[in-house]
């Protein structure tokens, strides 16, 4: 089952960690990953772009509308995600509660849903 480890964290938070102190926590990362790789578990892992260039687009009426956002209130965003493929959700709990970044945020786990889990 493939799940996706959605990495929380705040601005706050993460601009009072000192520069040597992300250098490690980015180390610590970058082995828990490549253990993860190793044993055929990571599928992969993307940081994603800062919540001010984020965008929504729907279609109304048949045509495309973008606009900026969404913007919640909450100090908390999406930094980065993982998405593992592993026999169960205890694994996937044990992965996330190893990743450092789970010490500096909260790390939401989600399974994936794919064609194959769907009855059509």
């Amino acid at each position: 089952m493939k799940y996706m480890l959605l990495i929380y964290g705040n601005s706050e938070a993460w601009s009072s960690i000192p520069p040597d102190e992300w250098r490690r926590i980015l180390d610590e990362t970058d082995a828990h990953n490549r253990e993860l790789f190793e044993s055929g578990e990571l599928v992969g892992a993307w940081g994603v772009g800062e919540p001010v260039d984020t965008k929504v687009v729907r279609v109304e009426d048949g045509e495309r509308v973008v606009t900026d956002g969404p913007f919640l209130e909450t100090k908390e965003y999406l930094g980065s995600f993982t998405i593992v493929d592993v026999d169960s959700l205890g694994r996937a709990l044990e992965i996330a509660a190893a990743n450092p970044s789970a010490r500096l945020g909260g790390i939401e786990v989600k399974p994936l849903v794919t064609e194959a889990d769907l009855d059509l």
